[in-house]
């Protein structure tokens, strides 16, 4: 491939990559109907493994060599795997709708920041106002969706708080404590921890999983684009050094989300969800944006 054709191409990825991660979203809200959460995921987490095990013996791909890495690695998948999409699915399970699931665990940079405020880490002026900005946001959305007929209730906004606290914790711990090795081994290994912590609760679901087309279509997707699709592009944005790209993207997600849930399952778009996912994503752009220093 000549360079002026690769140069587009690498500029694109971070996009293309963000709407991956967006449909994550969709998915649950297609496939939620017919299964059980943990079920799907035990599922998913299986055929993904499989995939990536072919994959790794096709490229002769190196494992982790310290048992030490192992165990950072597998904690990592149980917080941002099990966790977090456990807690996603199990919201949208329960009635959250997948625009307002997508802006609160959305809200990962601020929350972030956060904690890098606490931890004596000093946030400038632009990310204190985002983060009033990102929260004033959220407080919109849900106050409109909150209480009798609403999408959110009590039971599945603990679970997606859960889902944005695992989400926020593993990827720190990740920054901290999980050394460079290939992203392929690396997603295995964090894929194997994620279905050890949630067959045994996957098990004592009662619901029968309905192979219906729409469950068969969100499993393939969510293991061919969502796991193997997903990593392959942020593995090669990593090669070539466009991974920031996809930071300073992600606030992007949930008005992309909000904008594919209405078109597919007509998830209302009121005045005032749209000026609140707006206003929270300019205050995750505020937090995330890096400063240009000379």
């Amino acid at each position: 491939m000549t360079v002026a054709v690769e140069r587009p191409l690498i500029r694109a990825m971070p996009a293309v990559f963000v709407l991956i991660w967006a449909t994550g979203f969709i998915v649950a809200r297609y496939g939620m109907p017919h299964a059980p959460p943990l079920k799907f995921l035990v599922l998913r987490y299986t055929f993904s493994i499989v995939c990536f095990l072919a994959w790794i013996t096709l490229a002769k791909v190196k494992w982790p060599t310290q048992p030490r890495q192992w165990l950072h690695l597998s904690l990592t998948g149980m917080l941002m795997h099990a966790g977090y999409l456990g807690g996603v699915w199990s919201a949208v399970k329960l009635g959250m709708g997948s625009g307002l699931s997508s802006l609160i665990v959305g809200l990962q940079p601020v929350l972030t920041a956060l904690w890098l405020a606490s931890t004596g880490y000093r946030i400038v002026p632009r990310q204190w106002a985002g983060l009033v900005l990102g929260f004033i946001g959220l407080v919109l959305v849900v106050s409109r969706k909150f209480g009798s007929g609403g999408e959110a209730n009590v039971l599945n906004l603990a679970l997606i708080m859960g889902a944005l606290l695992s989400i926020t914790a593993g990827t720190l711990y990740q920054k901290r404590f999980v050394t460079a090795c290939d992203v392929r081994s690396a997603n295995t290994v964090q894929l194997l921890a994620a279905l050890l912590v949630s067959l045994p609760f996957a098990l004592s679901e009662t619901e029968a999983i309905d192979w219906h087309p729409e469950l068969v279509g969100a499993l393939a997707w969510s293991v061919l684009g969502l796991t193997l699709g997903g990593s392959s592009l942020l593995y090669l944005l990593i090669q070539k050094g466009a991974a920031a790209s996809v930071t300073s993207l992600m606030y992007l997600v949930p008005p992309v989300t909000a904008l594919m849930a209405w078109v597919l399952f007509a998830e209302p778009i009121t005045a005032i969800t749209l000026g609140g996912t707006l206003l929270t994503a300019v205050g995750v752009a505020l937090v995330v944006r890096q400063t240009v220093r000379p």
